[in-house]
């Protein structure tokens, strides 16, 4: 989930139209006179609600007719011809997302410490962030309108946290009557209309585990290939979540679902062709086992759930080594093997993220002796990959596994460390510089998730701090 996308809840006001956020200079927008905080309100007749609106409605349109508020308050009525396929050259404001009314057993917004973001608090349940970014919804309350409007625009794929298809047991976890909990006709209108679903699972032991995760499998599974795949992860839970309905997932349960899961897995590669069904990362490594292998994995259809991303990483890792041990040192990004952001739409907005110059990058640099931080789930394998970069060029990278006091329970990955978490274990860095992820900053701003920007934690290090993609920046440290 991409949390630059639910900040406008909490910092903005809802008004009629899409509010223009620039204007490029020599656009047909700049030649409409249309100037940044100007709202424009409807597209030949229609009202616009945002950015989505005004792609949908002036897409394939040569000729309209603009009703537009401006930043003064005077209304203007702009009548316009122009090119096909002719860009506006007009960036729009973020969507300002609908909030979600369950109470779900499991929220991680209830495991937040009280100082935590405010962002982090915005639970949203919106159709557009869906398809935009891949946020996932119940659909326990979308109105009829938000229903036509999917199918209308395409929405394509929605993401859908379904947890259960046994109704009783969804409407526990989600906290509410049956009724809204009961999702099935709503699905199957989505589905009769080609939407294609990914659907999600929270794994909750003893409530939708075992033969109800079954049930629900077998239940989504039937309607492949539109639902296109099941991620199951999962949950998570903090030390602020006191609720004694939850239980914490164990090694044995992992144990468990991994050797239930295979066996429905195996069912499915037969009838469909396909796994449908994949765990998430943190089952394997929990439960000790293996990841399995790319093949595994298929297309990644839901690797930014945690499903395949250390599969990924460390397959992409190898190629780099193999490329760095027959000198080949230019690695272009085409290499990868899958794609950065396999659930943005090309049309969603992306923020302008803060540059984190990891300055002057040679194999000089690498050769000296630093530390990479990192979450507890993912450090063995970051460090057995390092390892082997060491061997091979004879670099001296130490791997630091960062524990979560912030959070604290069983938190672990890598992106929810906190200023804080850094700085506890700071006399334990070796060496020259040091690497933390880059998604550990907040994405549109300098800060880390518990509010520390990220220069004050930079001041409080004896040594540098680069905020960079290990791999990039050893992309960027032997290229010839």
């Amino acid at each position: 989930m991409y949390e630059f996308a639910v900040t406008p809840a909490v910092t903005q006001l809802r008004r009629p139209g899409v509010t223009i956020d620039k204007v490029e200079p020599g656009s047909l927008g700049a030649q409409l006179n249309l100037d940044s905080g100007d709202r424009i309100v409807r597209v030949n007749g229609r009202p616009v609600r945002d950015y989505l609106d005004f792609r949908f409605q002036t897409a394939g349109e040569t000729e309209m007719t603009f009703l537009v508020r401006k930043v003064d308050g005077e209304s203007w009525e702009i009548d316009l011809e122009r090119d096909e396929g002719e860009d506006f050259g007009i960036d729009f404001e973020q969507i300002v997302p609908r909030q979600c009314a369950n109470e779900c057993l499991f929220c991680f917004c209830k495991g937040n410490p009280e100082d935590a973001r405010p962002s982090l608090f915005v639970r949203d349940e919106d159709i557009r962030l869906s398809f935009l970014y891949g946020n996932y919804t119940t659909l326990s309350s979308i109105t009829p309108d938000e229903m036509e409007r999917i199918i209308e625009q395409r929405l394509s794929p929605q993401y859908v946290s379904v947890h259960a298809t046994d109704l009783k047991t969804r409407a526990y976890l989600l906290g509410v009557d049956e009724a809204r909990a009961d999702i099935f006709d709503k699905l199957k209108r989505l589905l009769d209309n080609d939407i294609e679903i990914h659907a999600q699972v929270v794994l909750c032991p003893e409530i939708n585990d075992g033969k109800q995760l079954e049930k629900t499998l077998r239940d989504l599974s039937a309607h492949y290939p539109k639902v296109v795949s099941t991620a199951i992860v999962p949950v998570a839970l903090t030390r602020y979540n006191t609720d004694e309905r939850l239980t914490r997932v164990t090694k044995e349960f992992c144990e468990r679902t991994i050797d239930e899961v295979s066996v429905l897995q195996n069912e499915f590669r037969e009838t469909l062709g396909v796994n449908f069904a994949f765990l998430g990362d943190e089952i394997y490594i929990k439960a000790g086992r293996d990841i399995p292998p790319k093949e595994h994995y298929g297309e990644y259809p839901q690797i930014e759930d945690g499903v395949g991303m250390v599969r990924s990483f460390v397959n992409e890792f190898e190629e780099l080594l193999e490329e760095v041990s027959s000198s080949k040192f230019q690695i272009s990004s085409s290499d990868k093997e899958t794609a950065d952001d396999l659930r943005t739409h090309e049309l969603a907005a992306k923020p302008d993220s803060p540059d984190f110059d990891p300055g002057n990058l040679n194999h000089e640099l690498l050769t000296q002796k630093a530390t990479i931080m990192t979450g507890e789930m993912f450090a063995p394998t970051l460090r057995e990959q390092v390892e082997k970069y060491n061997r091979l060029t004879g670099a001296d990278l130490h791997v630091l596994s960062v524990p979560n006091t912030y959070f604290g329970g069983d938190v672990s990955v890598a992106g929810l460390l906190s200023g804080q978490d850094f700085l506890a274990v700071k006399d334990k860095v070796k060496g020259d510089f040091v690497i933390i992820p880059p998604h550990v900053i907040k994405s549109d701003e300098p800060i880390l998730i518990d509010g520390m920007p990220f220069e004050s934690l930079r001041d409080k290090f004896d040594v540098p701090i680069l905020a960079v993609d290990l791999m990039e920046f050893i992309r960027s440290a032997v290229r010839e």
